[in-house]
Formats: structure tokens, C-alpha cells, sequence
């Protein structure tokens, strides 16, 4: 029997979670990140489990039979960092990484300090294109396990 996620879609305040953020410079950037989201993706901002904020869900399934939603696109406000989750990786962007402006990439995860390091164009480009391709990536998928039921 596999384990049940601890990050799942609920019904938490995203408002109240970003005004708990106790750094002013943070929790301002996590809303302006929250808002560039929203915008791009047109969904509303959820709750995944106690600290990150998604928008929009795919369904995934492994072969090892796991399987469970996630966000689209998400971010969190970390101690150190704001950190953004790009579904695909960042490898796929790195065009728009080196105009990016200050930051940390490593595998899907983007940190930025603080969005007056940013090029906020680039990173709305970023996010696009991202949920771009998750969306692509998620039907490709299940037109292959379509595939594979006939």
C-alpha cells in the first residue's frame, strides 16, 4: 500500500498563510507572485498541504502505481528564499533564465531572494510557458495510456 501525499489540494486561506509570512519583503513578493500566477494560469490560488500555494492540478500516475494530483505551477515562501515549482524542470528554460536576473535553479525548483532581482517580464514568460507545457505533457500522457487500454 503506498503513503498518502502530506502535500494535497485543501481548503486553507492562501491570504491568511501569505499574511503569516513574516518577512514584509516576502510576504509582498509572495503575493505579487500569487497574482502573476493567477493571471497567467487563470485559476485561483489553493493550499497544497501546509505551505505551498498551486494553481490549477494534473493528474499523474507512475509506473510504480503511485499516483496523486499536483499543481500546475506553485510556490512557497521559504526561509531563505521564495521558491517557485516549474513542472518540467528548469533545464527546458534556460533561455529565459539567463535573463532572468538573480536567482537559484536546481531541478524544478526556482529561488529568488527578493523580485527587485528579477526581470518580472521574463519570469511571467517563464511561467507561461511552463504551464504551457505541463498542460501539452499531461495530454500527451494520457493519450498514451489511452493507447495502451485498446
Amino acid at each position: 500500500m503506498a503513503a498518502e501525499l502530506k502535500t494535497q489540494r485543501n481548503t486553507a486561506s492562501v491570504k491568511e498563510f501569505l499574511d503569516a509570512v513574516p518577512n514584509e519583503r516576502k510576504r509582498k513578493d509572495a503575493f505579487a507572485v500569487s497574482s502573476l500566477m493567477a493571471e497567467v494560469t487563470g485559476e485561483e490560488p489553493a493550499m497544497w498541504g501546509k505551505s505551498l500555494v498551486g494553481f490549477g492540478s494534473y493528474h499523474y500516475k507512475y509506473a510504480s502505481g503511485q499516483e496523486g494530483d499536483w499543481p500546475l505551477v506553485s510556490f512557497s515562501p521559504r526561509k531563505d528564499s521564495l521558491t517557485l515549482y516549474i513542472g518540467r524542470g528548469l533545464d527546458t528554460y534556460k533561455e529565459q533564465l539567463t535573463t532572468l536576473g538573480k536567482h537559484k535553479a536546481a531541478g524544478s525548483c526556482l529561488h529568488i531572494k527578493s523580485l527587485d532581482d528579477i526581470h518580472l517580464p521574463t519570469l511571467r514568460k517563464l511561467v507561461r510557458q511552463s504551464v504551457k507545457d505541463m498542460k501539452k505533457l499531461v495530454k500527451e500522457r494520457k493519450r498514451e495510456a489511452a493507447a495502451r487500454k485498446k
